[in-house]
């Protein structure tokens, strides 16, 4: 099993109020509530990376970027 962290973090009344009037409409269940800013976080993060790699690459022709997936693909 995973173990968990405690967070205490201060979010805007509006946003508080928002994520719990969807949550109470979703039937809210206990942990509901860290369960959403986990998978938030997670998506965020990922969203991020992939943008660090999109500017990391852009340097890179598509054509090039895509022949170097196709010879690591075919030659794995």
């Amino acid at each position: 099993a995973m173990s968990n962290t405690r967070w205490s973090v201060v979010v805007p009344e509006d946003t508080d109020r928002a994520l719990r009037s969807y949550l109470a409409r979703k039937g809210t269940k206990k942990g509901d509530l860290s369960r959403f800013v986990d998978e938030a976080v997670l998506s965020r993060l990922f969203e991020l990376t992939v943008e660090d790699v999109k500017e990391r690459n852009q340097e890179y022709a598509q054509e090039d970027i895509l022949e170097a997936i196709e010879d690591a693909l075919v030659n794995d």
